[in-house]
């Protein structure tokens, strides 16, 4: 394994790339089934051809927008989807959306083809992808939902869920499952209908009477996404999210939040008695950790640092909200961590890292 590493001159990450190796090797010596191996095969090779597609845009910040396939030209939604997509392309996102029809079609075509990203899911009974994206290099087919919705939100800052089908529930309730449970980092997500829609009311109606009201999730996690019917309200949304926030990274027990503003010693005092149900102890502002400093990791960023229950990632949302909202924050919204710069990791006690993703 080490000659074919050498072979290929691969000389960073190696030993992820062994292991990756010997997981086949293993997979050998296990007799796995020929449908388990094929499934293995084609995922890995699905998920290497997506990474090398996206990676020329690690530096781009992006968007992804869940929808349903079925939306029409002439419905109200196509042109609220269309009208998002071409505000958020105009500063300067990319639009990721599954490269299919309807809602799908309308984010691709509003960001226009440039600033459009498509990971489209092959069906029987659909054409495949939208005249919008079909033939570019920047549209990729995938055999499976899963690693297609690995993709869908992987390289994503931001996400705009508008009505669909079983697929845009599934998309939309495990990107919510991923923050709520720290599996992802916070993200601004917006749950968007045209004025008068019901969908989404519909569901928060749903979500709190038999959800919440069963105690099967916190009302708190409502803070985790933004409920509108204005694509206007939908862009403030996404801004208002990185105001003052950039990223998070877990060092040792503490969560370290990096800002682009430092708050006042009276901002952090206040703060720290709010969010106490979530912080033992107080917020206080810091310098860089060593893992930060020996991984180069944002050290020009001011930063905050407090012992977080790693539960209440609803209340962490409503944290981070206030952050961007003091009077120390910026006046404007300031540029998203892109996926080059964000390596979404957890720095655990015992020194190792845990990807978030």
């Amino acid at each position: 394994m080490v000659e074919l590493l050498d072979e290929v001159g691969a000389t960073d990450n190696r030993d992820q790339l062994f292991e990756i190796l010997a997981t086949a090797v293993q997979l050998a010596g296990d007799g796995a089934h020929r449908l388990d191996l094929k499934i293995t095969n084609a995922a890995l090779q699905e998920m290497r051809a997506a990474f090398h597609m996206f990676a020329p845009y690690r530096d781009v910040p992006k968007v992804t927008i869940f929808g349903s396939a079925r939306t029409g030209p002439d419905d109200p939604l196509y042109t609220q989807t269309h009208d998002l997509a071409a505000q958020l392309a105009a500063r300067g996102w990319m639009v990721v959306t599954g490269a299919g029809p309807g809602i799908m079609a309308a984010g691709m075509e509003g960001a226009g083809r440039e600033h459009a990203i498509g990971v489209l899911i092959r069906l029987p009974f659909e054409g495949g992808a939208n005249p919008f994206i079909v033939g570019d290099d920047k549209l990729i087919e995938m055999k499976y939902f899963f690693t297609r919705k690995l993709m869908l939100i992987k390289e994503s800052a931001a996400f705009v869920a508008l009505p669909g089908g079983f697929g845009t529930l599934d998309e939309t309730f495990e990107l919510l499952t991923l923050v709520q449970t720290g599996k992802a980092e916070p993200v601004p997500i917006v749950l968007l209908d045209t004025p008068g829609g019901s969908y989404w009311d519909g569901w928060q109606r749903f979500v709190d009477h038999e959800v919440a009201g069963n105690a099967m999730i916190s009302r708190e996690d409502f803070s985790l996404y933004c409920i509108t019917d204005s694509a206007v309200t939908a862009v403030a949304e996404i801004e208002r999210f990185y105001r003052n926030f950039h990223s998070l990274r877990y060092v040792g027990d503490r969560l370290v939040l990096r800002l682009h503003a430092a708050p006042t010693r009276g901002e952090l005092s206040r703060l720290s008695e709010e969010f106490a149900d979530i912080v033992d102890g107080r917020i206080e502002r810091t310098g860089p950790f060593p893992p930060e400093v020996s991984g180069k990791d944002h050290l020009e960023l001011p930063r905050v640092a407090m012992r977080f229950d790693r539960h209440g990632f609803g209340r962490l949302r409503s944290l981070i909200d206030a952050l961007n909202d003091l009077p120390s924050a910026p006046a404007h919204p300031s540029p998203p961590p892109t996926a080059a710069e964000d390596d979404r990791i957890v720095e655990e006690e015992d020194g190792t890292h845990q990807d978030i993703i």
